[in-house]
């Protein structure tokens, strides 16, 4: 019987498919990874096959398991190619549920001059799971209006049969859950410095957020695209399992270096451990 023992908490080097394919079915919990797509990230010369890696990603990914696929697309002949859209739809195609389509905004984002285009300031976070979500701890912020009485104020109730509006005289709670667009400062914050020999890593925060959205301690955590190792990084502060796979030996060495026990100790106090 296969046993997942010799692969929790390294990274691996190799074709992502391949490693994967040496994986028992349906045990991973969360996989929360960026592929690099349409030559905006120059891959150290390495390309990927998408059809592929979302098949083998569905078979190892537990029921009710998600997948966080963060993507956008290049200006190519003066249109955008829609590779995002394409790689969702190809998800859905697979069997996968699109759970959600999120953004992630970049707060200072890298001046572009395009001809009549605005500055481009965003990336998709497509959430695709297994099912129905098997594990969701919702992020909360501060509602504006805390305690506010709600004399006229009207909400739609969003129910699978009539849609009826309502007026609600409970004061406003002092938390709500957090949308589904996501800011971050990119390759600023302290924690993200070592992870700039990648050409295009994440912000730690955000592989934080979604482990702590999407799985409980103990859980596993993969990415198959792993680079500069920030998912496993965050995975191993916030008491997760990880496994990080990448075909590139130099990001390979990059992410081995980023998660060494030292490092990760030193930035236990910046992040929440739910």
């Amino acid at each position: 019987m296969k046993t997942m023992n010799r692969y929790k908490n390294k990274i691996l080097q190799g074709n992502c498919v391949e490693v994967m394919s040496e994986f028992p079915d349906e045990v991973i919990d969360l996989t929360v990874t960026s592929p690099p797509y349409d030559n905006l990230r120059n891959y150290n010369g390495f390309s990927f096959q998408v059809e592929e890696i979302i098949k083998e990603l569905l078979r190892v990914t537990k029921k009710g398991g998600v997948v966080a696929w963060i993507v956008a697309d290049a200006t190519i002949n003066a249109t955008e190619t829609g590779t995002s859209f394409k790689q969702a739809l190809a998800f859905m195609e697979a069997g996968w549920n699109l759970h959600d389509t999120m953004i992630f905004r970049k707060k200072n984002p890298i001046p572009q001059i395009y001809r009549k285009r605005y500055n481009n300031e965003f990336e998709y976070m497509f959430i695709f799971s297994k099912g129905v979500v098997k594990t969701h701890n919702p992020i909360l912020v501060e509602c504006l209006h805390a305690g506010l009485q709600l004399n006229g104020t009207t909400y739609k109730n969003y129910s699978k049969n009539l849609q009826k509006r309502q007026k609600l005289a409970k004061p406003v709670g002092t938390h709500k859950m957090k949308g589904n667009i996501w800011e971050y400062v990119v390759g600023k914050r302290k924690e993200d410095q070592d992870a700039k020999a990648h050409s295009a890593p994440f912000p730690c925060q955000l592989a934080n957020d979604h482990i702590i959205s999407w799985t409980n301690p103990g859980d596993l955590v993969l990415d198959p695209m792993c680079g500069s190792g920030t998912t496993c990084k965050m995975a191993k502060i916030l008491g997760r399992d990880f496994i990080g796979i990448d075909i590139s030996d130099e990001y390979c060495e990059v992410a081995k270096q980023r998660i060494k026990s030292k490092i990760v100790e030193e930035e236990l106090t910046l992040f929440k451990v739910v």
